[in-house]
């Protein structure tokens, strides 16, 4: 399965298909398994998989069923499937190749469709009540956008996968928001003023109801308590205070958690059984009901070593944000990147003050230690290069005292080898 179909995260853009004739033929071929049970869309830059993840968790707590797609899967190929927080067997993904493998070899799906076929299928036969379909890239043309969910959602919007989606954020917005059904209502996470238009466009068109988060929750305060983090919002509706606290402790959850309020809020009111209550122990236990990997994961203690998949200059601005509201010595960087973006505006934005230590995942297309070393000089980052990621990382640690901090990411691939 992972050598014989392209796979993006393998070989990049010669993985990614500008139509979806193929998704369209395995649905056919599966009999439209995405029609037996019920769906939210989840798309954006940075987000999706905290605002994916915490919704689950919410409609677990609630007593649902729960299916939960995503992409890409850090440690083990199951995590893109999930019920109830549970990976798909071993044995299902096997039999399931087995038993299609000459209709796959017949239609040459790439990997993620395969995948999307899988998890529509697995979700069926599973009889969830209702699954969460994180997009993969874009929106318009992802193999997840043949579903009629109840909501669709789109994060937030900044660059990233250019050669693919647009240079410009307008031009990426368009493709986000090709999500956005006939009469299906949108919540949007962010107010931003480059590409509001083009959201309200797309929903005026589709007749669609369409909803910003930071319209419909204020946020108020945030804080560390206890190893959670604790966030009060006043509600626009009726200006009443939710308090809550949550296992994600980044920052840039703060922007999350308010999306994933606002979608209960609308699926409250389209007839879904969500409770204060439910929406509390939900929020409070993401990582635990789900499973969610490398949100500025704790991954050592003296010295403390985090892990953050942000790979974009959004993602990156938001980690050296959390970077600098925390008290430590000295500042390790453990940094890698895939060779197929712009990376000097990422590279400018990082810390000067801090010792990096350059690698490469162990995928085809990361960039190699020397080039990324050499780009990163140029930006007056200084460090030396490893062969491997968990090499750099023993690196750091060798090298950093107690109270320092050592960080590790740069790309979803490097942080995949360390949690």
């Amino acid at each position: 399965m992972f050598t014989k179909l392209p796979m993006f995260q393998r070989t990049g853009q010669a993985a990614y298909k500008a139509n979806l004739d193929t998704t369209l033929a395995l649905d056919d071929y599966f009999n439209h398994p995405h029609k037996k049970f019920k769906t939210i869309h989840v798309a954006g830059t940075n987000g999706k998989g905290s605002v994916s993840h915490t919704l689950a968790s919410v409609l677990q707590a609630s007593g649902y069923k729960v299916g939960l797609y995503t992409s890409p899967h850090l440690r083990d190929f199951r995590e893109r499937i999930k019920v109830n927080g549970e990976l798909v067997s071993e044995d299902y993904v096997v039999e399931f190749i087995r038993k299609y493998q000459t209709k796959f070899e017949e239609l040459t799906p790439s990997f993620f469709e395969m995948t999307v076929a899988m998890a529509f299928d697995f979700f069926a036969k599973q009889e969830v009540d209702i699954a969460v379909i994180e997009v993969g890239l874009g929106g318009r043309l992802d193999s997840t956008n043949i579903i009629s969910p109840e909501l669709s959602v789109i994060t937030n919007i900044s660059k990233d996968h250019t050669n693919l989606l647009g240079t410009e954020l307008v031009q990426i917005a368009g493709e986000k928001a090709g999500i956005i059904k006939k009469g299906i209502p949108v919540v949007i996470g962010e107010k931003q003023e480059e590409v509001m238009d083009v959201f309200l466009k797309f929903a005026a068109a589709k007749g669609s109801d369409l909803l910003f988060s930071e319209d419909q929750y204020k946020f108020q305060s945030s804080e560390l308590i206890n190893g959670k983090r604790n966030l009060v919002y006043q509600s626009a509706a009726n200006n009443s205070i939710v308090n809550l606290s949550c296992d994600l402790v980044g920052c840039y959850q703060i922007k999350n958690i308010r999306t994933a309020l606002c979608v209960c809020d609308q699926l409250k009111s389209r007839g879904w059984a969500i409770s204060d209550r439910s929406i509390q122990q939900g929020v409070s236990e993401v990582v635990k009901r789900t499973g969610l990997l490398g949100r500025w994961q704790t991954i050592g203690r003296a010295p403390k070593v985090v892990c953050d998949t942000g790979h974009n200059v959004a993602g990156i601005k938001e980690i050296i944000e959390q970077m600098e509201s925390l008290d430590y010595g000295k500042l390790h960087v453990v940094f890698g990147v895939v060779d197929d973006k712009d990376i000097n505006e990422i590279l400018e934005l990082l810390p000067k003050n801090a010792s990096y230590y350059f690698s490469r995942a162990n995928i085809p297309r990361a960039l190699d230690q020397n080039i990324l070393a050499n780009k990163a000089k140029a930006c007056g980052l200084i460090g030396n290069t490893y062969l491997s990621i968990k090499i750099a990382l023993e690196a750091a640690k060798k090298n950093a005292q107690d109270n320092d901090l050592i960080f590790v990411g740069g790309s979803t691939f490097v942080v995949a080898e360390v949690v």
